[in-house]
């Protein structure tokens, strides 16, 4: 639990609660105008165009420039719209993003069971917002609650094409959400902690989730979240081909900006969700460093780094990967995604029982070849039990 919550409470910790949040929300925000930049510039570098360089330095200011013409727009409203919630939809899908962000250690010095604990004005304090100790389940809750904003921006719109797209955005969450919980169950289970504080803090001195899980895990969250942050290949919802531009098709204006904000403000929140799940977070070696730089300058380096990799990543699959067909998209997340997950979690299950009870590791590895070498005759099984059942295909 975060030491400034714990024993009295009085004004000075408010103070540094509110602090870190609005540092917190406006570090997101630059984040969102620089990775906007930043994804424009290395597309273009990918296919061989400049990219923005004419608003700013190195067309630093692009984003701005168009920030503020989306602010001059006019601000429509459809006649068939559903008011209330036409305008209640774009806050559904940021609010999520920056909840989810604020559970994310953002520095701290991890080692020698430090804990990340840091000074700030005489208190003692972690660099993040909150650590409530179910965190990881606060990150889930977010997530399921994202798509709401897409769905009812589709729905009181009062169109086909909008409520076309908010459909498939519901269909892609539900496909996907349930991989994207069982990896986050295996990590849980490797960590033996919720809040995120805890699991940053087992991954010190280089023990990563990452090879703790046995690499599985990550794979198959990271083309979940892909496919949750609707990123292309996964990008249904605004298939312009098909449903004009998805969703948000009737809005305009800053209702507008704050769907296209929440898209790449989900894209960097979820890095630092698979950095601090996965690759530990801030912690790093110090080199025998205290006070700010070890504390805070240093291991916030370690978290940009990370982060600026998956951010590569994202963008990479932007500008390489063909958008895959809608029945592909299912059968990936139901016959792929889901089973694998689930799959790779009962193994780490049965490796960790094992562990606890003495049992002998090979026989467990034994076990597990068996139901691999025995998977052949499932779908045999299957085919002669709806050949009984069912009634002959006329």
């Amino acid at each position: 639990m975060d030491p400034l919550l714990s024993g009295s409470f009085g004004w000075g910790a408010v103070g540094i609660v509110a602090l870190k949040a609005v540092l917190a929300f406006t570090a997101l925000l630059v984040a969102v105008i620089l990775m906007v930049w930043f994804e424009r510039k290395f597309i273009g570098d990918m296919q061989n165009r400049i990219g923005p360089n004419k608003a700013g330095p190195f067309g630093l200011l692009q984003t701005l420039a168009d920030g503020l013409k989306l602010a001059f727009k006019e601000d429509l409203l459809p006649d068939r719209a559903d008011r209330f919630v036409f305008r209640l939809a774009p806050f559904l899908a940021v609010i999520p993003a920056f909840g989810t962000f604020a559970i994310v250690p953002l520095a701290g010095n991890f080692n020698d069971n430090s804990d990340g604990v840091v000074s700030v004005f005489g208190q003692k304090t972690l660099v993040q917002v909150a650590d409530p100790q179910f965190g990881i389940l606060l990150m889930l809750a977010f997530s399921g609650i994202a798509v709401y904003g897409v769905m009812l921006a589709g729905w009181s719109s009062g169109s086909k094409y909008p409520l076309l797209g908010s459909v498939r955005a519901s269909a892609q969450m539900v496909s996907y959400e349930a991989a994207l919980g069982l990896t986050v169950a295996s990590v849980l289970l490797m960590s033996g902690v919720l809040s995120t504080n805890g699991i940053v803090a087992g991954q010190a001195t280089w023990n990563w989730n990452l090879w703790a899980t046995g690499v599985v895990p990550f794979v198959v969250f990271l083309i979940a979240v892909t496919a949750e942050l609707n990123r292309p290949p996964f990008d249904f919802v605004e298939a312009e081909q098909e449903l004009v531009g998805g969703f948000n098709t009737e809005y305009s204006s800053m209702r507008f900006a704050m769907f296209y904000l929440s898209e790449f403000m989900n894209t960097v929140t979820m890095s630092a969700i698979i950095v601090t799940l996965f690759f530990g977070g801030p912690a790093g070696p110090t080199f025998g460093l205290t006070g700010f730089l070890g504390s805070w300058l240093i291991p916030f380096a370690w978290f940009f780094a990370k982060l600026a990799v998956f951010l590569c990543v994202f963008v990479w699959f932007r500008a390489t990967l063909p958008r895959f067909r809608y029945d592909q998209l299912m059968e990936i997340g139901w016959k792929r995604m889901i089973p694998l997950a689930l799959g790779w979690f009962l193994v780490l299950t049965a490796v960790k029982v094992g562990q606890d009870q003495g049992w002998n590791l090979v026989s467990v590895i034994a076990g597990v070849g068996l139901l691999r070498w025995g998977r052949p005759a499932w779908p045999g099984v299957a085919a002669r039990a709806r050949r009984r059942w069912l009634p002959p295909a006329s």
